[in-house]
């Protein structure tokens, strides 16, 4: 029986690759991954057969990578971030399920660090609540829908990552995400991290009306950024960093507590 293994780069280069996907690569037969993700991995693929596509060319290479772990081949389908957020995991799971394939390939997902946890341990604590993830990409899910849970999240007041925000063609979904931001009061915390990982690695700290001022055309902001969209506890720390509180000081008086009492906090 083959092997197919779903290895989770991270957010990108191979910075944030973890033990078991290092593993995984060592260990595979083939690496198979879009183009730009295995020149992120390059090190760790040596003289490896390799196959890559381009960007759209999802299908192609995960049908690739089956029927070689169906010809016995212990295959490494590379995916950047984490393969279940917005990645290939559920393209690999639907085509195996679809194809009744369980029998014959030994199947694996390795977790990986996704891109707004990777911006968040570079600017504070701005995820200490609840939070939600929202691709602002329309081409397989529908323009309305995306718009709609872009407003209930703010409603709602959750710290709302932004992925996929445009391209050059696709701008309509982050026109209309900056059109909802209005809603919000314009001196709300916005964090941008752009190629996370990588040398070009890019990250500011805004406001919400700093980000709706750089327009829908934009440099600045691309398939390669997220957006860190804080909720209204969040505020900036005496140094800068982005702090969303848990909420335990709450429960404390810090300046009437003796020294010994600071022991006895869990």
């Amino acid at each position: 029986m083959g092997k197919l293994t779903l290895v989770s780069t991270g957010a990108g280069g191979s910075r944030y690759l973890t033990c078991e996907a290092k593993e995984a690569l060592q260990n595979a037969d083939i690496i198979v991954g879009y183009t730009k993700y295995l020149k992120d991995i390059k090190e760790f693929i040596n003289e490896k057969e390799t196959f890559s596509t381009g960007m759209t060319k999802e299908l192609e290479r995960v049908r690739y990578a089956i029927e070689m772990a169906k010809n016995g081949k212990t295959v490494a389908l590379v995916s950047n971030g984490d393969a279940n957020v917005y990645a290939m995991g559920s393209l690999v799971v639907e085509l195996l399920d679809t194809l009744e394939l369980w029998e014959e390939i030994e199947y694996v997902s390795l977790p990986g660090i996704s891109s707004v946890f990777a911006l968040a341990s570079e600017v504070g604590a701005p995820l200490s609540q609840d939070m939600c993830l929202i691709s602002l990409s329309d081409r397989l899910t529908d323009f309305d829908l995306i718009q709609k849970r872009i407003r209930l999240g703010l409603e709602a007041d959750f710290i709302i990552a932004i992925y996929n925000p445009k391209s050059k063609s696709r701008l309509e979904p982050y026109r209309a995400f900056l059109e909802q931001l209005e809603t919000l009061p314009q001196d709300r915390i916005v964090v941008l991290g752009s190629n996370l990982g990588r040398e070009k690695q890019e990250i500011s700290i805004i406001t919400v009306q700093e980000l709706r001022d750089l327009g829908v055309e934009t440099e600045t902001i691309g398939m390669s950024t997220t957006i860190l969209v804080t909720n209204s506890t969040t505020k900036l720390t005496k140094n800068g960093l982005v702090l969303t509180p848990r909420g335990y000081l709450n429960k404390y008086d810090l300046e009437g507590m003796e020294k010994k009492e600071w022991n006895k906090i869990s």
